[in-house]
């Protein structure tokens, strides 16, 4: 009940900061997805929230996660579009892993595994690393997954099972010991 309370008098600029205040970090983790540059990403992002700040809040109290990461993928694919073209990730930035706590043979190691795996990712179909990285990396549900896509909950889990049989198939047994999918919740 002093849930139910506490929601109604938050003010509107409270549920913009406490938005993003828990995803303008995934937010722009999933627009260097589609962008392959952080500033351009940031840029997306404050987009995206500024289209919150714009909104009813009663809209999209509900459907929150849902509904930022969409904005945000459509934000996103406008700027492509315009463009006109792709910029490709460059290898040492999609490698670079920051971490004081590891050696630097376990740095160099864990670079060179994740090189791997975005080759293998770039390898999948453009639906099939979508959901992949949304799920995995994001952590959304197949539900969440298919609000921000527009496909079914059906395909969601398709395209991430063959995407995942495809990635085992191309990446060394080594690596893809962990990537197995995850029971949506």
């Amino acid at each position: 009940m002093a849930d139910l309370e506490e929601e109604i008098t938050i003010t509107h600029e409270e549920f913009v900061k406490q938005a993003l205040k828990d995803y303008e970090s995934p937010l722009i983790g999933y627009a260097v997805t589609f962008l392959h540059d952080v500033e351009r990403a940031r840029d997306v992002v404050q987009d995206t929230f500024i289209r919150l700040y714009q909104q009813d809040i009663e809209k999209v109290r509900h459907g929150l996660k849902t509904w930022l990461f969409t904005v945000c993928r459509n934000r996103a694919l406008d700027i492509l579009r315009k463009e006109k073209r792709v910029v490709a990730l460059k290898e040492d930035e999609m490698a670079r892993v920051p971490s004081s706590q590891r050696s630097p043979a376990e740095r160099a190691d864990l670079e060179e595994r994740v090189v791997q795996m975005r080759a293998g990712l770039e390898r999948l179909s453009e639906n099939q690393r979508e959901v992949i990285l949304l799920k995995f990396e994001q952590g959304l549900s197949y539900q969440e997954i298919s609000g921000v896509t527009g496909l079914s909950d059906g395909n969601v889990g398709f395209l991430i099972h063959t995407g995942l049989k495809r990635l085992r198939s191309l990446l060394p047994p080594d690596l893809i010991e962990n990537v197995t999918p995850l029971k949506d919740s």
